[in-house]
């Protein structure tokens, strides 16, 4: 809860709105008090509360820093005009290129891939190889999808899209909406549950649910596969947990340090490993359970895409009748 006055700042503090939960977020909170003596208030909502809030508040916000989930909604944020750039040589150093706004407005803290699960009774790795393959007719009656409606989905198209053209993405949406076993699923973590029980073989979804789920149930008969890995293709769908410093941060010089040190070496490993990410940070290495998953070559578009490109994506979906 934000307790905050709205017109009195306290210089050795910084005000965050994060739409990560608290349980993932606070500890790093708390260790970077421990660490600077600077405290942090937080705020806690969905995404489109939060931008929506922060437009409201405009000039009057207390809030210095924005963290969300999806490139997508930083990218909102940034056509909001709700953010400011960022010119620091220690967040260029620290978060790959295409894993950044270009204007440095927002960056990467965590990564997530979106890749194949599937049932390892049901199937063998060998017949999976790429994103539009899950379209070939021998996977009919054997796909399940998160619905149309996840920014995670809207943003995995909008990748396509920028990456193939929105006619072959079409058919690709097409071919898949043509092999579902059952129709599009809520969540995750029921796409998984779905596999798990054969009532269908393959789905697609965020690696952190793969690694949650299984952490809970380790004996169900789900693997992960890396699509897309041949030297001719461009790799695994990469999305970011990121933030941005609000365009009106009354503690502007502060809220930097915060971001620069949530993207060093010693935050990477905490800010990732809690949600069982990957690290932003290259020269940091995935939680052992991560790691065990197998190495990946990521999709080098700048995910700035997934949000420029994101209406693109859902009235493209619509056509396709991916519902």
């Amino acid at each position: 809860m934000l307790t905050v006055a709205m017109t009195t700042y306290a210089a050795n503090e910084i005000v965050v709105y994060t739409a990560r939960n608290e349980q993932l977020i606070k500890p790093l909170f708390d260790a970077y008090t421990k660490e600077t003596g600077t405290s942090i208030k937080f705020l806690t909502d969905k995404e489109g509360a939060l931008l929506q809030k922060l437009k409201a508040e405009g000039a009057n916000t207390p809030a210095d820093m924005l963290i969300t989930v999806d490139a997508g909604n930083l990218w909102q944020a940034t056509k909001l005009g709700l953010l400011q750039p960022v010119q620091s040589q220690t967040l260029l150093d620290n978060v790959p290129a295409h894993l950044r706004d270009p204007a440095n407005q927002w960056f990467g803290l965590s990564v997530r891939a979106r890749t194949i699960i599937y049932n390892k009774d049901k199937v063998k790795p060998a017949a999976l190889s790429t994103y539009e393959d899950l379209g070939n007719p021998k996977w009919k009656g054997r796909l399940c999808l998160r619905t149309s409606k996840s920014v995670y989905n809207q943003s995995l198209v909008a990748m396509m899209i920028q990456e193939y053209g929105e006619p072959k993405t079409e058919q690709i949406m097409k071919s898949w909406v043509a092999n579902l076993a059952t129709p599009p699923i809520s969540d995750d973590a029921r796409a998984m549950a779905a596999v798990a029980a054969s009532q269908c073989d393959i789905t697609v979804v965020n690696t952190y649910y793969f690694g949650g789920l299984m952490k809970k149930k380790p004996n169900l008969p789900l693997a992960i596969f890396w699509p897309n890995q041949d030297t001719k293709d461009s790799g695994v769908h990469v999305n970011i947990s990121g933030a941005g410093i609000t365009r009106h941060a009354k503690h502007q010089a502060e809220a930097v340090k915060f971001l620069e040190w949530l993207s060093s070496e010693k935050a990477q490993n905490l800010f990732a490993d809690v949600n069982m990410e990957y690290p932003v940070n290259p020269k940091v290495k995935p939680d052992a359970t991560v790691a065990a998953w197998g190495e990946f070559k990521q999709n080098p578009l700048n995910v700035v895409k997934a949000g420029e490109l994101q209406t693109a994506a859902v009235k493209l979906m619509d056509r396709a009748k991916y519902k």
